[in-house]
């Protein structure tokens, strides 16, 4: 069974970068599609980001592209979130997962193996 640790969260001013990271340990890394979801505060979760198991496709939320980037390194069994231009909208915690059904990429549903997550404030 996949164990993810996201890290990589903190505060930041409006404008500011951070990149998250997410650290797989057991399973073969490189036989899943990755995604990124955050929950803001007082809502439901959603998608950021995804990524397929070599890094050929990406997928972005329409609110983080141009801003977001996923990437992946499976010799560290790692994958990425490099965010930039921060806004204070992005607020929220922010989780990894598995993908465990491609059809569903933007859906929760479409995940298991969640982390436990990191936070990230962005401040006006």
């Amino acid at each position: 069974q996949v164990q993810l640790v996201e890290s990589g969260g903190g505060l930041v001013q409006a404008g500011g970068s951070l990149r998250l990271s997410c650290a797989a340990s057991r399973g073969t890394f490189s036989s899943y599609g990755m995604g990124w979801f955050r929950q803001p505060p007082g809502k439901e979760r959603e998608f950021v980001s995804a990524i397929t198991r070599i890094g050929g496709n990406t997928y972005y939320a329409d609110s983080v592209k141009g801003r977001f980037s996923i990437s992946r390194d499976n010799d560290k069994n790692t994958v990425y979130l490099q965010m930039n231009s921060l806004k204070p909208e992005d607020t929220a915690v922010y989780y990894c997962a598995v993908v465990i059904r491609p059809a569903l990429v933007q859906d929760p549903s479409g995940y298991d193996y969640w982390g436990q997550g990191t936070q990230v404030t962005v401040s006006s």
